[in-house]
């Protein structure tokens, strides 16, 4: 049975192991810091945060599904001259603030997942970091308090007031350089006299033009002259084939040795070249997470992108393969598996398609990316998609989404029923959702061909 604690509240724990977790509205960190009994750190040994996953008694480990690293302690193993385990959540935009989302609620729970203490932090509203509870001794026994303390000085002086010492401080403004002598002004110089005024020449005489030349007779066999030609009405203008519009790219047709680079918009045939028409294709998703300099070196981000494909009939979705349904129901589509980070080379995610099996009132296909945790892809760099031939591998055309934007889903691109043949067009359009089923109600807009 859970107990809730108020601000201030404290309960005795009862068992050796436990967890410390976080539900929160938006982006954060779990931290821990491991004082003495002045509230300062022994070493740097003592902070655990995401690029020192580890300390003693205490170490990170994965959270729940859209939430942070939970704090995993075991109270058997905290060195005797520390006195108390502060757990700090930090939300990932320093511009942020807690008051722009639910209230974080803390949670301790032992080694089974039984859930002992919750704590709904009330009342923040301007601060981005939070020293949620703390766990401490108090004669002999390890006690919990609800603290729910917002800081104000920023993450780096919440660590360095706990005595961590932080290694990236911005380096001193350069000395000013010296100011210049006073300026003097140079010595008075005797000049020649001035020259004597300018004369102009005399005007030259008027212009007489020669005479013209004499009237010479025609040379021998000259011919005669021609009658001009009578006037002819021109054809009609017809103005040639508009263009695809600026910055929307066109149609453009795919060839084995010459992978088409597309641009938002652009459309291509599927066919190859002779005009054969493809029949199983590889759809490959690719992203690598932006790698930001941070308080305590280098952190890249665990950003967990998943890739779907939704089928589409003109009234609606009608199936989808993501990680939760690798294939979709008629078994036309199968999504090779989930990818929780994005690291590595090449495609991260990959969906195949037999065209030949897509069932005929299914219209359009489309290829969706949605960002798990709530990263958004401003946090996401090399983001791609490109289509391969399933029959030969060889890459016919790629789309790369240039440019971060604040959303967490992106429709990458679709293949869609034209005249009796399949095209893929390049899309990158942002919207907001964490997986396929928040985005299914915004996708009607990109039903039309």
């Amino acid at each position: 049975m859970s107990a809730a604690l108020a601000k201030g509240q404290n309960g005795p724990l009862a068992v050796n192991d436990v967890v410390i977790s976080v539900q929160l509205g938006a982006p954060a960190d779990l931290s821990a810091l491991l004082v003495k009994p002045d509230g300062k750190v022994r070493s740097d040994a003592d902070f655990v945060f995401f690029n020192q996953p580890t300390g003693p008694g205490v170490r990170l480990q994965p959270g729940a599904a859209g939430q942070p690293a939970s704090l995993a302690v075991s109270l058997g193993q905290i060195p005797a001259d520390i006195d108390q385990v502060r757990a700090v959540i930090t939300l990932d935009d320093a511009n942020s603030n807690f008051g722009r989302s639910a209230a974080p609620i803390a949670r301790i729970a032992d080694a089974s997942g039984n859930q002992l203490f919750e704590y709904r932090i009330d009342g923040l509203s301007s601060e981005s970091i939070v020293i949620a509870m703390e766990i401490y001794r108090r004669q002999g026994a390890w006690k919990v308090r609800a603290v729910g303390q917002g800081y104000a000085g920023g993450f780096a002086a919440l660590v360095t007031d706990h005595g961590v010492s932080v290694d990236d401080a911005p380096a001193a403004p350069p000395a000013a350089p010296p100011a210049p002598p006073a300026y003097a002004p140079p010595p008075q110089q005797s000049y020649p006299p001035a020259p004597p005024a300018y004369t102009p020449p005399p005007a030259p005489t008027a212009y007489a033009p020669p005479p013209p030349p004499p009237n010479y007779p025609p040379p021998p066999n000259y011919p005669p002259a021609q009658p001009a030609p009578q006037y002819q009405q021109p054809a009609a203008y017809a103005p040639p084939p508009a263009g695809p519009p600026p910055g929307q790219g066109g149609e453009v047709s795919l060839s084995k040795n010459r992978p088409v680079s597309l641009t938002k918009g652009q459309k291509v045939t599927l066919k190859k070249d002779g005009g054969v028409a493809l029949t199983v294709l590889r759809m490959g998703l690719g992203w690598d997470p932006v790698k930001t300099r941070g308080m305590f070196g280098n952190r890249t981000p665990d950003i967990d992108l998943d890739a779907s494909a939704v089928l589409c009939a003109d009234t609606g979705i009608v199936d989808v393969a993501y990680y939760g349904q690798l294939t979709s129901k008629d078994g036309s589509i199968r999504h090779q598996g989930d990818n929780l980070t994005g690291e590595g080379e090449g495609d991260d995610e990959v969906i195949n398609v037999d065209l030949t099996r897509i069932p005929p009132h299914v219209s359009t296909i489309i290829f969706l990316v949605t960002s798990y945790k709530g990263h958004t892809f401003e946090q996401v760099s090399n983001a791609f998609c490109r289509l391969v031939d399933g029959t030969t591998n060889a890459e016919l055309a790629r789309y790369t989404l240039q440019g971060g934007m604040p959303f967490t889903a992106m429709v990458m691109a679709k293949v869609y029923r034209a005249g009796g043949e399949w095209k893929l067009q390049a899309i990158g359009e942002g919207m907001q959702a964490k997986h396929p089923g928040e985005a299914a109600p915004q996708l009607g807009r990109f039903l039309q061909a």
